[in-house]
């Protein structure tokens, strides 16, 4: 069934935490002028009206409420940025007195991250049965393909998400691993993401589960659960920043 995106309530939540173990204060790191958080919040605000800092931390609030953000304070027990995701919901939900249909989970991170890709994941909720979205990104380099800290995605037809591995996937047999990317297409998983908000409640309750726990990739717990994860290709690939050397070749130092 098709659902106009006109009549849809969306919130875009960006969970921070200051106490970052590679990048301790990274949300409040200044970028020309800007905090890193704040930029995030700004490239949101151009594709989602209503947007909320997700945090943990004083100063993270106080950084986001002076520069006229909204902000939402959680626990500090949170495992994943979908949990923190999910108590922030409720906050906002009770607090503005309404429900939301479709939450965005943006990267707190991803201080340039495009517009456009908030409404590609977006424009996967016009389908009735979508409940989770994503987006992956054409693979065009072996440095990405054999990079074990970016997840790779198979697609099927219908545009869903089969499986998310750090290997390579699929294996191809037969051929050198040089020749790969000219024999198959591969895909980069980009970490943004949109929930229906009762799928979104459900699977903050799941368990960890065998695949999760092997891979280390929160988003094979839905799959395990049989949660469909619908999936969008992207020309866009934001530049995150884990570390201050990161941050440094973002700026160009």
């Amino acid at each position: 069934m098709f659902y106009p995106l006109l009549f849809m309530k969306f919130i875009a939540i960006i969970p921070a935490r200051y106490a970052s173990t590679r990048f301790p204060g990274k949300p409040l790191a200044d970028i020309r002028g800007k905090s890193m958080i704040r930029r995030v919040y700004e490239q949101a605000s151009q594709a989602i009206e209503t947007v909320y800092v997700a945090t943990d931390d004083n100063r993270i609030f106080d950084a986001v409420q002076a520069f006229g953000g909204r902000v939402v304070m959680t626990s500090p027990t949170h495992k994943s940025g979908t949990d923190r995701c999910a108590e922030a919901l409720l906050a906002v939900e009770k607090e503005q007195h309404v429900s939301f249909d479709v939450v965005l989970n943006v990267q707190g991170d991803e201080p340039f991250i495009e517009p456009l890709q908030l409404e590609l994941v977006k424009s996967c909720f016009e389908n009735g049965d979508a409940q989770i979205a994503t987006l992956v990104k054409i693979i065009r380099s072996n440095d990405e393909l054999f990079d074990s800290n970016r997840p790779k995605v198979v697609v099927n037809k219908k545009q869903e998400a089969l499986y998310f591995s750090r290997s390579v996937i699929p294996h191809f047999r037969g051929k050198p691993e040089s020749e790969w990317l000219n024999a198959q297409a591969y895909f980069l998983h980009i970490g943004l993401y949109g929930f229906r908000r009762n799928t979104l409640l459900e699977i903050t309750r799941l368990p960890q589960s065998p695949l999760e726990l092997a891979e280390s990739l929160e988003q094979l717990r839905w799959i395990e659960n049989g949660y469909r994860v619908a999936v969008r290709t992207t020309t866009y690939e934001s530049f995150g920043v884990d570390t201050p050397e990161d941050l440094e070749r973002l700026l160009g130092y």
